[in-house]
């Protein structure tokens, strides 16, 4: 596998955890808890970004 192909899976993976982590904020009622969830659904985000992997859409939360 190549290196290239590497970095474009794990900014897949980051993606879809940031994805996940953004749904699971939605879905819960407590304001601190989908504060958190928000928090490290950007924190990936901006991770994933970093390593060069667009893409994938806008998986941050409205506000």
């Amino acid at each position: 596998m190549s290196v290239a192909r590497e970095s474009g899976d794990r900014a897949q993976q980051l993606r879809d955890k940031a994805r996940h982590m953004t749904e699971a904020a939605e879905r819960t009622t407590d304001p601190e808890q989908r504060q958190r969830l928000q928090e490290k659904a950007r924190k990936l985000q901006e991770q994933c970004e970093q390593q060069g992997g667009t893409g994938g859409g806008n998986i941050r939360p409205s506000k």
